[in-house]
């Protein structure tokens, strides 16, 4: 009898514990980063990290996509099918994104891309938004700059990023237009993409300091890696009349405008996107009213306003 009552009793406590309920309810977002071993890419991760620091009833999964749109795609899906309450993307690639956008929307889920606008001068569908800088205006600045600097004369060269990345086409284009309104004796004498690497955008330079001489006299880059390779690359040929900009002011950048090896660069505010993309997810989380776009606002720096942001 007694065994008997000890079985029941076993019975009993395991049918309780299966019925209770989880200990972590948490809410899960899923965040699928373009490439983890892309230096600013991991500056706007790390902000979005320190959004949810304090708020523990969120829980955070990170996947890399490698530059791959496809594994992209699938790690998409895969966090939809674990149950992630909302998604935050990086483009691999900003124009194919369709495949996502629509992901997410048949899970009725909110997304968020962020840094990389594949939405270009459209809004977003309902429940999708979007985090990140007017992409156009860092290039304007740059060349502004830039011009200023050259005297409105001289030839330079473009490093550029990925070409099916919206940020490197509008940058580009950018520097273009400022070129074409107001400098119009400075002549592009190339424009390539490094992809974004900084051994790229050095072995870039070294060939245009080969092709061009000394009729090179400024490098823009796309971002700061880029330039911080061109940087490089001039110093090993010992050529110290070429001027180097770049944009991210990532702290690399921001040391190298210290020492005057780079002139300039565009702070594009990584802790406001990551920190802006937390939010966007955290309001559409909680029923919140929000726009669908939240611009964050490019910032030239020189060795003039330089102590502000060090």
């Amino acid at each position: 009898m007694k065994k008997a009552l000890l079985v029941l009793a076993v019975l009993l406590l395991a049918l309780a514990v299966s019925c209770k309920p989880k200990a972590d309810n948490k809410i899960l977002i899923g965040y699928v980063i373009n490439n983890m071993n892309d230096t600013f890419q991991g500056y706007i991760l790390d902000e979005f990290k320190a959004y949810f620091a304090d708020k523990p009833q969120y829980t955070l999964e990170f996947q890399d996509a490698q530059e791959d749109v496809v594994k992209q795609q699938d790690h998409v899906n895969t966090l939809i099918t674990k149950g992630a309450k909302a998604l935050v993307v990086v483009p691999v690639n900003t124009s194919a994104m369709p495949p996502i956008t629509q992901a997410a929307q048949t899970a009725k889920i909110p997304l968020v891309y962020v840094n990389r606008n594949p939405f270009g001068n459209n809004n977003p569908p309902a429940n999708v938004f979007y985090v990140g800088s007017q992409e156009i205006v860092a290039g304007q600045l740059q060349m502004e700059a830039m011009g200023q600097l050259l005297n409105g004369q001289g030839g330079v060269c473009i490093l550029m990023g990925r070409l099916d990345n919206e940020g490197a086409i509008l940058r580009t284009q950018g520097n273009e237009e400022i070129i074409a309104s107001k400098f119009p004796s400075i002549r592009v004498l190339a424009k390539e993409t490094g992809n974004w690497q900084r051994d790229q955008g050095m072995s870039l330079t070294e060939n245009w300091l080969t092709t061009y001489g000394n009729n090179l006299k400024g490098i823009l880059g796309n971002n700061d890696e880029m330039s911080l390779g061109a940087v490089e690359a001039l110093r090993a040929a010992g050529r110290t009349d070429v001027i180097v900009m770049g944009v991210d002011a990532i702290p690399d950048a921001l040391a190298a405008v210290a020492n005057g090896s780079l002139s300039a660069t565009v702070l594009q505010d990584a802790a406001g996107q990551g920190r802006g993309a937390g939010e966007a997810a955290h309001k559409a989380l909680e029923n919140q009213t929000q726009p669908p776009i939240n611009w964050i606002p490019f910032v030239l720096i020189d060795k003039s306003n330089l102590a502000q942001y060090q």
